[in-house]
């Protein structure tokens, strides 16, 4: 897969719930149900601030056509006035609703539809930190790309037909990665992280060879031939942007998707490790235990106990 199908597949977004917020006169919602989850919504209709709590980018206004993506998990803002006293989303928005539209305050002035999803990953937070408080896309070319499935999204919430919620979220999860797509190829190169390392020419190419082939015998060299540039001038750019060197990428990433197959409990250690590039289970027990903080065994116990 690329290296974003890889990502939105470790995270496992679920989308728990595809609906309409149809608000009227002066309201405002404190969003304090997003830890753990992902909210991307589209504005149907009207116009709202939004505001991430401790995020110095400050209040965003959000017009007619604009989408949004609340990555982080933290606590937000949003309203047509953000100094009025705010209402609790987890009271207003009903956890265990169908989908369908809930109307706030009389409704008719403001219209989003979206989903709420929550992450079945284990490392949703650490691919999610390098994302800002909140992507706004609001260029008309980004709504144009984004529009049919928002449509289809209302369609379905509206006429409540046979499948409608597994339309809907199926809609949903489109419009959550085309969002990221969009989010993507709007980066300057000047950023810093995943994926602003994944929307680098050079190293987004490094990147995508690695996700394509994470066994292969990677070298700095071959990599940086991926990447068409010197070894000195990618490892030093790759260290720049990602604050950490390719082949450590490599090993974390092979980790990751090592402890995903533990998790689901379906293959031995031997087969996982030569899956992620190890021909040598003590090999690989020593870089998990390394990069994971314990052995596989242990780490797959301990993690099946929590959940």
């Amino acid at each position: 897969m690329d290296p974003l199908s890889d990502i939105l597949s470790l995270l496992r977004p679920r989308s728990y719930i595809t609906a309409g917020f149809d608000a009227g006169g002066d309201w405002l919602l404190r969003l304090d149900d997003l830890h753990g989850r992902i909210k991307c919504y589209a504005v149907v209709r009207g116009s709202c601030w939004l505001e991430v709590e401790e995020d110095a980018a400050g209040a965003v206004r959000l017009d007619t056509g604009d989408c949004f993506v609340l990555p982080t998990g933290r606590a937000a803002r949003i309203g047509s006035n953000l100094t009025l006293t705010p209402a609790r989303a987890s009271e207003v928005l009903a956890p265990d609703r169908d989908g369908g539209t809930v109307v706030y305050n009389g409704g008719g002035d403001v219209l989003l539809v979206g989903a709420r999803f929550e992450l079945g990953g284990q490392h949703a937070a650490g691919l999610l930190r390098s994302l800002p408080a909140v992507i706004h896309l609001h260029a008309a070319r980004d709504q144009a790309l984004l529009r049919s499935s928002i449509e289809l999204m209302m369609q379905e919430l509206q006429d409540r037909e046979p499948g409608a919620s597994l339309i809907a979220q199926h809609l949903a999860h489109m419009m959550l990665a085309q969002t990221l797509r969009l989010y993507l190829a709007r980066q300057s190169g000047t950023g810093m992280g995943w994926f602003a390392a994944l929307a680098d020419p050079h190293l987004g190419a490094a990147l995508g060879a690695i996700h394509a082939d994470p066994a292969r015998d990677w070298t700095l060299e071959n990599l940086a031939r991926c990447a068409g540039q010197s070894r000195t001038v990618f490892a030093r750019r790759f260290r720049q942007v990602l604050d950490e060197t390719p082949i450590a990428y490599l090993t974390r990433w092979r980790m990751l998707l090592a402890a995903e197959r533990l998790l689901q409990g379906r293959e031995p250690l031997a087969r996982i490790a030569q899956a992620v590039g190890y021909d040598s289970e003590n090999a690989f027990n020593t870089a998990f235990a390394r990069v994971m903080g314990d052995s596989p065994r242990r780490y797959a116990s301990a993690r099946r106990a929590v959940d």
